[in-house]
């Protein structure tokens, strides 16, 4: 009879598990379907208005507005100082606020601007333009990495964050084939050049995806009114079980002061911030792609489309990779150094050959080393910080990914156009950064792993 009974209880208790495994599998769906897609377009357009500006030199901007290399370096410089200073305030404003209201909002408001850049008649007004882009976008990038990471658990985030960032990548490629669309359709057009109607039609979009967004994004989970009380538990607990610390109904969040103090303290969020210096520096990279291709003799719309390969090849292996980490999560920071080594190899060889057809070559792998280790990276660090109280991890995201765009001040000089079309310093300095940051990773995947 003992037995009997043990059996049954055995039996029920699988069957309760099997339903909550389902019930799980199917909350996991649903985000995949409604959360993932909606993020993915939102930052592809994110990205494309963060970086149109290097198709929009190209296509003659620099020309009408009378811009040296120095000042589209500088105009580059400014968007990151307040990209920067905001990122952090940002994350700690967005774990007290609901998602799906304050991501649309900012992303509006850097829409409407990114129009108003269609207007800028000198330099120092595409400074002010660009100061406010920066302000706005700081927002959003760390802010959806505190979503993702509070609804995903940190052997599912690889995969999911890599796809989020793929959007990023093909950007480089959406942003190519619009500008040189805009360019054969619109340049001219009711007396209003090619480069401006990008600004406007780039613009314009992002502020309809908002608006639609406000309607489909989920807020945090104990939180969001778009997942049933049902729904709302196994997100919770489910977490819970890889003690990845959120938000209960009802739990006061954590004070600003607590949370800087509690991610400052902690030695994993230095060692990736300052591995991701190394990642962000040599991403910069990816403001230069069209002045790097015409550097190699090609012209006009030319010079837009020849981007586009360089960004596909990127795109397949930001995936991959992102895949391969989901299966191997313990060796994550293992596999974003051989990428790094793979980068800084193409780099140096980049230094040395000077023919067209094989620098563009090792160009393209070059780049798909960099973004995939770019998007490896952010997974990395939201796992690792996975056990920190949420107003804390999203501190350490935020100072994280701010640490990492530091870098770009400096990289927007890296590839001065009077350096055409060898561009040595710039390559020089990122096989530099690469192998710095493939030793940093290495590192981080044997300390963060004997001390977790």
């Amino acid at each position: 009879m003992d037995i009997q009974i043990s059996k049954q209880r055995s039996t029920s208790q699988t069957e309760i598990s099997d339903i909550e495994s389902d019930e799980e599998k199917r909350l996991v769906r649903r985000l995949d379907i409604v959360l993932m897609p909606t993020l993915w377009v939102l930052y592809l357009l994110s990205y494309a208005d963060r970086t149109n500006i290097g198709n929009a030199k190209v296509a003659g901007m620099d020309q009408d507005l009378g811009l040296s290399s120095d000042q589209y370096s500088l105009a580059l410089v400014v968007f990151f100082i307040s990209y920067i200073i905001f990122e952090i305030p940002s994350n700690l404003l967005l774990s007290r606020t609901r998602p799906s209201i304050f991501l649309p909002i900012i992303m509006v408001s850097w829409g409407v601007v990114t129009c108003l850049m269609s207007l800028v008649q000198t330099p120092g007004a595409l400074y002010a333009v660009r100061v406010v882009v920066g302000l706005f976008e700081s927002g959003f990038a760390p802010g959806v990495l505190l979503l993702l990471s509070s609804w995903y658990r940190p052997a599912e985030q690889a995969r999911r964050f890599s796809l989020f960032y793929s959007a990023a990548v093909l950007s480089g490629a959406f942003g190519a084939v619009v500008a040189g669309a805009i360019m054969d359709s619109l340049d001219g057009a009711y007396g209003i050049a090619g480069w401006r109607w990008l600004f406007i039609v780039e613009g314009a979009t992002t502020i309809a995806a908002a608006i639609i967004a406000a309607f489909i994004l989920p807020d945090f989970p104990s939180t969001t009114k778009r997942f049933s009380a049902r729904e709302r538990q196994i997100a919770v607990e489910r977490l819970a079980r890889d003690n990845l610390n959120v938000h209960s109904e009802g739990q006061s969040p954590l004070s600003s002061i607590k949370a800087i103090q509690q991610s400052l303290k902690n030695w994993r969020t230095w060692l990736l911030a300052v591995g991701y210096t190394t990642i962000g520096g040599s991403a910069s990279m990816s403001y230069f792609y069209p002045t790097l291709v015409a550097g190699l003799g090609y012209e006009g719309d030319m010079a837009q489309y020849m981007v586009v390969p360089i960004y596909a090849v990127a795109f397949v292996t930001v995936l991959g990779v992102g895949f391969l980490n989901d299966k191997i999560p313990n060796h994550r920071g293992l596999v974003i150094a051989i990428m790094m080594t793979l980068a800084t190899i193409c780099s140096i060889i980049i230094c040395a050959v000077y023919n067209y057809t094989a620098r563009y070559v090792l160009l393209i792998f070059m780049a798909s080393g960099l973004l995939a280790s770019n998007a490896s990276s952010l997974a990395y660090s939201s796992s690792t910080f996975a056990s920190m109280d949420q107003e804390t991890r999203g501190v350490s995201l935020a100072f994280v990914n701010a640490i990492g765009n530091l870098a770009l001040i400096y990289g927007a000089y890296l590839f001065p156009s009077e350096d055409s079309p060898k561009f040595l310093r710039g390559f020089g300095v990122i096989s530099a950064l690469g192998a710095v940051g493939a030793v940093i990773y290495l590192s981080a995947h044997i300390s963060i792993r004997k001390y977790a």
